[in-house]
């Protein structure tokens, strides 16, 4: 039997629990490290669920950062120089990268706190994660404010994409059940993907 909310019993819900129903029933997302430094050259690296394709021409990613009513180190880092990385999680450290979800001081580096490498591209200023099978180096371009929730979609270039070669087909595709890749459904909870099929271009 289907249990049937409207928008007044989800908001009279208890908090916790409206936040884990809400955020699982769009199903399953991203699993991805932030990565950022600050111009004094202190580290963070934070767990993200909400990155998205913005465009391949060129090539741009984006996320949604949660209203700035409290300290985020990682939206100041990156509006303070610009740059900032994206970290595929895998099955291999997705406990690990839970971790950086605590409330730590600002001049604590998640990567110390929870047991994860700092790797850096060339002089790329921002931290990637040496465990990270898909590793992205982005500049900041731009964000909106989404007015109706506070939040902000953080839009940036990249400008390095490091991944195995092994990784990459044919047609540009990439082979993510062979990267170890994770998946997040919920606030908590991690998955492992399993590919289905591969369809081609469909015209009507």
């Amino acid at each position: 039997m289907d249990k049937t909310f409207s928008f007044e019993d989800i908001m009279d819900l208890p908090s916790r629990f409206r936040a884990n129903l809400i955020n699982k029933v769009s199903g399953y997302k991203p699993a991805n490290l932030i990565g950022t430094k600050s111009k004094s050259g202190q580290t963070n690296l934070a767990v993200f669920n909400s990155v998205m394709h913005i465009g391949a021409n060129p090539p741009y990613l984006g996320f949604i950062l949660r209203p700035t009513t409290v300290e985020r180190h990682t939206y100041e880092n990156i509006k303070e120089t610009g740059f900032y990385t994206i970290n595929q999680i895998t099955t291999a450290i997705h406990e690990k990268a839970h971790q950086t979800s605590a409330k730590f001081e600002r001049e604590v580096s998640e990567f110390d706190a929870v047991g994860l490498t700092e790797f850096y591209q060339n002089d790329f200023h921002a931290p990637f994660v040496a465990e990270s099978h898909i590793k992205i180096g982005l500049s900041f371009q731009e964000e909106q404010l989404i007015k109706c929730n506070d939040t902000r979609l953080v839009i940036g270039k990249i400008e390095y994409l490091i991944l195995p070669e092994t990784a990459i087909l044919e047609d540009g595709d990439v082979t993510l059940e062979e990267l170890d890749t994770a998946a997040i459904a919920g606030l908590y909870n991690y998955y492992k993907p399993e590919h289905l099929a591969k369809y081609g271009y469909v015209k009507p």
